[in-house]
C-alpha cells in the first residue's frame, strides 16, 4: 500500500511537462488527476483531462462523465470510491486546447514516464474499460481496428481474448452524440455487457 500511495504522491507532484517536456512546454501550471487503489477491479482508461477537470481536480466532473456512469449503470458514489474504481487516463494534466477551441492529445510524457509502473501497482483489475484512441492504442495494441467505429463494434474480440477483459468505448461526450445515433448496436449490445460487469464487480 505504501509503495502506491508514493507513487501517486509523486505523480501529482510530477511537472516533467513544464520542466523538461517533449515539445513544447504544457502552457498552464500542471494539474495531474488520478484515481487508483490496489483493491480496483474496474480501470477507466481515458484520453486526458478537460478544462472543468482541470478546474475541479476530480476526473469526469463534466456531461462526459455524466453519460460514462449512466453507461456503466452506476451512482457518484461507487465511480468516485477508488476501491473499486480505478482512473487513469493516458495524459494525467489537461493539455490546453488547440487553434479551433478542442483539447489538445494528452501529453506523452505521463504514458512514458509513469503509466507502466502505475498499472503494475493495480493488480486486482479485471475489466479495462479504454476511452479515445490513444488509450486504445496503447491497451489493445495491434487489435486495434482502422477507425473507432470498427474498433469499439469489434468489443467482443478484446474482451474474451485479454485478461484482464478489455472493452472500448467511444468517448462519451456530446461531440459523439451523432455516432451514438448512426450506432444503435451500441447501446443494444455492449452496453448490457459493460453494466453486468461492472455490477459483479464492485
Amino acid at each position: 500500500m505504501a509503495e502506491i500511495d508514493e507513487l501517486v504522491k509523486n505523480i501529482r507532484a510530477c511537472r516533467i511537462c513544464r520542466d523538461t517536456p517533449q515539445g513544447p512546454a504544457l502552457p498552464h501550471d500542471p494539474r495531474p488527476v488520478v484515481q487508483v487503489a490496489r483493491s480496483a477491479k474496474v480501470l477507466i482508461a481515458g484520453q486526458a483531462p478537460g478544462t472543468r477537470v482541470h478546474q475541479s481536480g476530480r476526473p469526469f466532473t463534466d456531461p462526459s462523465g455524466d453519460r460514462l456512469r449512466q453507461w456503466m449503470g452506476i451512482d457518484n458514489d461507487i465511480f468516485y470510491d477508488a476501491t473499486r474504481i480505478a482512473i487513469v487516463p493516458m495524459g494525467f494534466c489537461f493539455p490546453g486546447l488547440d487553434k479551433r477551441g478542442g483539447d489538445l492529445p494528452p501529453r506523452p510524457e505521463c504514458a512514458r514516464h509513469w503509466r507502466t509502473r502505475l498499472l503494475s501497482h493495480l493488480p486486482s483489475i479485471e475489466l479495462i474499460l479504454v476511452i479515445g484512441q490513444y488509450a486504445q492504442a496503447w491497451h489493445l495494441g495491434s487489435r486495434r481496428k482502422h477507425n473507432l467505429t470498427e474498433t469499439v463494434r469489434c468489443w467482443r474480440e478484446t474482451y474474451e481474448a485479454f485478461n484482464p477483459s478489455v472493452i472500448a468505448l467511444p468517448h462519451p461526450s456530446w461531440r459523439n452524440n451523432g455516432w451514438l445515433r448512426k450506432n444503435p448496436w451500441f447501446e443494444d449490445d455492449v452496453l448490457p455487457v459493460l453494466r453486468a460487469d461492472v455490477k459483479r464487480l464492485i
